[in-house]
């Protein structure tokens, strides 16, 4: 009986002290969310410096170090498509310090094959960037200089338009989308990064780049390159002469979101924290005339929005690669 009285007694210890351990370990985390940012965040970029994506995301930071008043350190971590930087995010410890800053190319990599994550395996930030002046570039001394007589080029010459992407690249799937609506066929180049894009296009070894307006407007405006339309619903703001694609006859448009996520286990409250600073920045006055330098659109998208956001276009994506001979 004696023993079985001590068996119990050391059985309520043991269970006692574990409640203990928990309230003290939750009590430590409420703390640490409380006292979120308390040392420098790594922003990790999954490509490499000089596109896009970097320029973005450092404009961005800029901002976010004044709000959260922390410093923000941007990595370039490149390989497999941003599959590299995106898993040394989800590898590291859940406590905010590791935010990925990204867009739709995230994707794309599900749909393709190369990665096993989804939109869904990650907590949002939130979004502080819209791409909406997604074009098809060419030369000055291309063939066409608008949709229309693209489109009548290539018809007349299947196959010999080279476009510069690479499958399993965002610009790929617009490609595929542009040859299903207007039943052109053009031939893929990879023409590796996207300086070495405009380099080939200069060059006169590729016919057409995908890219954004803004990471080409000083050649647009020296008049090296046309932009053949935007793939957007409205015309920009900023280049109100060059029209959609929809106006030209090819119903399209994309949205290349630039969001902030988290891994799934970081605090509620950290991403919070976060996203206040993320909404904060859109609002400056200095941040958007910025971005609107760059023919980018700033708008925020709190967390719900972009994960939703990013679901659309992935559902989207999907149409479009099923419906593709890939």
């Amino acid at each position: 009986m004696k023993d079985t009285v001590n068996f119990f007694i050391k059985g309520l210890a043991v269970v006692f002290l574990i409640v203990i351990m928990s309230a003290c370990s939750d009590g430590e985390s409420s703390s640490a969310a409380d006292e979120y940012p308390s040392q420098p965040i790594e922003v990790t970029v999954p490509v490499g410096a000089g596109g896009d994506t970097d320029l973005n995301t450092r404009i961005t930071a800029k901002y976010l170090e004044q709000e959260l008043d922390q410093s923000i350190v941007v990595s370039n971590v490149e390989g497999s498509g941003g599959s590299t930087g995106i898993n040394e995010v989800l590898s590291k410890e859940s406590d905010g310090y590791s935010v990925l800053a990204y867009h739709n190319a995230m994707l794309v990599n599900n749909i393709y094959g190369l990665a096993d994550y989804t939109s869904e395996d990650f907590k949002y930030a939130g979004v502080g960037i819209l791409d909406q002046s997604n074009t098809f570039l060419a030369s000055k001394d291309a063939p066409f200089d608008d949709i229309e007589s693209l489109i009548e080029y290539a018809e007349a010459n299947p196959g010999e338009v080279n476009v510069a992407t690479e499958v399993g690249a965002m610009t790929h799937l617009q490609v595929l989308e542009f040859e299903q609506k207007t039943g052109v066929e053009f031939n893929v180049v990879d023409a590796g990064g996207a300086s070495d894009k405009i380099t080939a296009l200069l060059g006169g070894r590729v016919d057409i780049v995908p890219t954004s307006l803004g990471l080409v407007q000083e050649y647009i405006e020296s008049g090296d390159f046309v932009s053949l339309g935007i793939i957007a619903d409205e015309r920009l703001e900023g280049a109100p002469d060059v029209e959609t694609f929809a106006e030209q006859g090819v119903d399209m448009s994309v949205d290349k979101v630039f969001y902030w996520a988290f891994d799934p286990e970081t605090p509620d409250e950290v991403v919070e924290t976060f996203s206040e600073a993320l909404k904060n920045v859109v609002e400056d006055e200095s941040y958007q005339e910025e971005v609107e330098n760059n023919w980018l659109t700033p708008a925020y998208l709190n967390p719900e929005e972009t994960a939703e956001k990013l679901q659309e276009i992935t559902e989207h994506n999907q149409e479009v690669y099923d419906a593709s001979d890939q």
